[in-house]
Order: structure tokens, then sequence, then C-alpha cells
């Protein structure tokens, strides 16, 4: 019995430390996109940008939670099948998720920013297929993500139409 119980523990331990895993997956992917806007607000600010486009604030407090929920969707389908495909469209997104900011805001490339959001936009679109497979929570908690995503795939779009 003390066994099963020691086994437990450790199962449940392992757990809990791929859920700090997947945290630190999505933490390094917003780092890297971090880097790409550091000392670039006046930049954005001097873009021309839609009426509807947000107040720069939002955006890290937006982010802050997207990426919570990226990192415990991804756990909650891991905890199901392990890695497989689906997490493997996960990684890819996440990925892409990082290459877009430096494109973006650090090498002002609103073009191929604008095509690496589409991608970006499908990798999470073909994640989410894959996750409501596995389970309906994680592909619910990358909603918001993917409709973020949306809107920011338009405001690029916008972007960079008004601003060539």
């Amino acid at each position: 019995m003390e066994i099963s119980q020691d086994a437990s523990r450790t199962s449940g331990r392992r757990r809990w430390w791929a859920l700090v895993g997947f945290a630190a997956a999505v933490f390094v992917a917003a780092a890297i996109g971090g880097l790409g806007v550091q000392g670039t607000t006046g930049e954005y600010a001097s873009l021309q940008q839609p009426s509807w486009a947000p107040p720069s604030w939002l955006f890290g407090p937006v982010w802050s939670l997207l990426y919570a929920l990226i990192a415990v969707a991804g756990w909650l389908v891991w905890r199901r099948v392990g890695f497989g495909p689906a997490l493997w469209a996960w990684t890819a997104q996440l990925v892409l998720n990082a290459i877009w900011t430096p494109l973006f805001f650090g090498a002002g490339q609103y073009g191929l920013a604008f095509a690496e959001i589409v991608l970006m936009w499908l990798a999470i679109g073909l994640t989410v297929v894959l996750f409501s497979r596995v389970s309906r929570v994680a592909a619910a908690l990358m909603l918001p993500y993917w409709a973020w995503v949306t809107f920011a795939a338009a405001l690029n779009l916008s972007i960079w139409q008004l601003n060539t």
C-alpha cells in the first residue's frame, strides 16, 4: 500500500512539474517576443493606425492572460495523451508566436509579419482541432488566443496598408 501511495505522490509531482515546464515554454516564447519590442513603444506610437487599434498598454495584460491559457491547455493535453501530434501543433504555433513580434516590431517587416501571423493563425486552428479530439477544455482555452490573433492579424494588415 505504501508503494502505491509513493508512486501516486511521484506521479502527482511529475504532473505539476510538467505544468511548470509548459509555463516555461510559453514564457520563453513571450520573452523572445519581449526582446523584439524593447524600445519600440515610440516607433509603434508613430505608426499610422486604424481608429479601432487598442491602446498599447492593453497588450501586456491581454498577452499575460493568453499565455497562461496556452500553457494550461498544452498541459491538459499532455496529461491525457502525452507528447503527440496535438502538442507538435501546439509547439509550432508557439514558435510562430515567438517569431511574429521581432518581425513586426524589431525588423519593421509589416508585410512579412502579416504572412507569418496568417501561418500562426492556421497553426492555432490546427491546434484547436487536434486539442478538441483530446480535451474540449483545452481546446476552449485556446479560443480566446485564436480570437486575439484574428484581431491582431487584422490590425497587422491595417498597419501594413497604412504605413506603406
